[in-house]
């Protein structure tokens, strides 16, 4: 009698698995989504890497505009870091989309591993070899439980030069499948900081020209059109606005001041042809 039940149970394991290993679409099925826990390794778009559309089946984009990543000393965006100092690393998606994905990583002019990143439970994880790799996780691929991403990231020895971390972001349609996504590539620059004795490379020559109860005013070098990703932070590292792109006019670029800023110390935060870059304003 044992056996006469035991008998179908396995049966029906074993159509499951059948099932599973065909084309769900041949049986009115549909897979959930294969990496809603994070990406296998080598897929933001680095050199000699693959992207996200190894898995999806969807277009690649430019993420100049899209993938907004800031680096924090503390609640300070920082351009430029110190060798061996921790650091946290921020990344939004403009457009906020209802389910998304991301994975990140951080390497040397030689395309080497640039330190090392620790994930935040729930928030991020962490994967790869010599090469490591940030990704969201099955709790951080959605809006409404977490609008951003975040990580540590521990600079590396002196002398590394810049860094540049390699983004790549999973815009989904939210089909439960692996089909008609959007993956966004960038590109962010940060310098190793100056007393290091390490160049920072070209200047980007951006200065502070005007603050009024309207605007704050940069001025601009003349090849620069457009400058990516500004967003302006309170001294207790809160955003208090964003702008995915802001065109520069006449070499000057202006942003609009939010009404909550107010009295105080603020951090202008940017990215100048994919070189990030800060200023610290002070509101009267």
């Amino acid at each position: 009698m044992r056996i006469e039940v035991l008998l179908p149970a396995v049966a029906l394991l074993m159509s499951g698995f059948v099932y599973n290993s065909l084309d769900s679409s041949q049986h009115g099925f549909v897979q959930s989504p294969k990496n809603s826990g994070g990406a296998s390794p080598g897929m933001t778009g680095a050199p000699n890497e693959s992207n996200c559309t190894q898995c999806h089946s969807g277009s690649v984009e430019n993420g100049d505009t899209e993938n907004i990543l800031t680096i924090l000393n503390g609640p300070t965006p920082v351009n430029t870091y110190t060798p061996g100092q921790q650091y946290n690393v921020n990344l939004i998606m403009a457009s906020n989309p209802a389910k998304k994905g991301f994975q990140a990583t951080a390497l040397t002019a030689s395309n080497n591993m640039a330190g090392g990143f620790t994930g935040q439970a729930g928030n991020t994880s962490i994967n790869g070899g010599v090469k490591k790799y940030a990704n969201h996780t099955s709790l951080s691929n959605t809006s409404a439980t977490a609008p951003l991403w975040t990580w540590t990231w521990t600079a590396p020895a002196a002398g590394s030069g810049p860094i540049t971390f390699y983004v790549a972001t999973n815009k989904t349609n939210n089909n439960g499948n692996n089909n008609g996504d959007v993956i966004y590539l960038s590109q962010h620059v940060i310098q190793e900081e100056s007393n290091s004795n390490v160049s920072e490379g070209t200047e980007q020559s951006i200065q502070l020209v005007q603050i009024t109860s309207d605007y704050v005013r940069f001025k601009i070098p003349d090849e620069i059109d457009q400058v990516n990703g500004v967003a302006i932070f309170n001294s207790t590292g809160e955003m208090i606005s964003f702008s995915p792109y802001i065109k520069v006019n006449n070499g000057e670029l202006t942003i609009n001041r939010d009404v909550k800023l107010t009295h105080g110390i603020y951090f202008v935060s940017m990215s100048v042809n994919r070189i990030l870059y800060t200023e610290r304003i002070y509101i009267q």
